[in-house]
């Protein structure tokens, strides 16, 4: 019997191994293109919109960036990337990643892995700056629910912790076509590419 097929068609031609992903089949079109296509929450967002990967992505990077003003670019990129392998896994809400087990987590380790040396990064970033982008997660995930996942104040407390409100003073969930996150996400991986080569 055949095995099953492993990869996938990217459109910018790349065929992307998803068992054993190697770094030079990853372009930014198609993690962009992805993420922007991605729903968070399940899709489970008010708007008009689905709230994609790729505005999230770009949140938990102005809140990592905040949380963390001294930060070099490369670590503000790696928090950009924190999702990227969604752009070919998909988001699972934390309960199915939980159900699913330590498959899920091995597929998005290795992806991670290739994509960080795709991008000039280090396979696994240090343990202090992962944490940094896991807080900065959490506090993205609370501004979500309580603005479009229909979360109240107490239950979004409980499951994520409520933040500083100085650290997200001025920040507000964007629900954007997806060729217009897709770019600004495109756009903001760029510069932060320019800035650490």
């Amino acid at each position: 019997m055949p095995q099953p097929r492993a990869w996938q068609k990217m459109l910018s031609g790349r065929r992307l191994d998803l068992l054993d992903p190697t770094p030079v089949d990853i372009e930014i079109e198609d993690i962009a293109h992805g993420l922007s296509f991605v729903a968070r929450w399940n899709g489970q967002t008010l708007g008009d919109y689905a709230y994609s990967v790729a505005e999230h992505s770009l949140l938990v990077e102005t809140l990592y960036t905040r949380l963390n003003p001294r930060t070099p670019a490369k670590w503000q990129l790696a928090a950009l990337l924190h999702d990227a392998p969604e752009y070919v896994i998909g988001d699972m809400i934390s309960p199915v990643k939980a159900a699913v087990g330590s498959g899920y987590d091995a597929l998005d380790t290795r992806l991670t892995a290739a994509i960080h040396i795709r991008f000039g990064l280090p396979a696994a970033i240090p343990a202090t700056v992962k944490k940094q982008i896991k807080k900065a997660d959490k506090i993205s995930a609370w501004m979500e629910a309580t603005q479009i996942a229909g979360f109240d104040m107490v239950e979004a407390d409980r499951f994520f912790g409520r933040p500083n409100p100085a650290l997200i003073d001025g920040l507000t969930i964007l629900l954007r076509p997806p060729l217009e996150a897709r770019a600004a996400y495109t756009a903001r991986t760029e510069a932060l590419l320019e800035v650490t080569r």
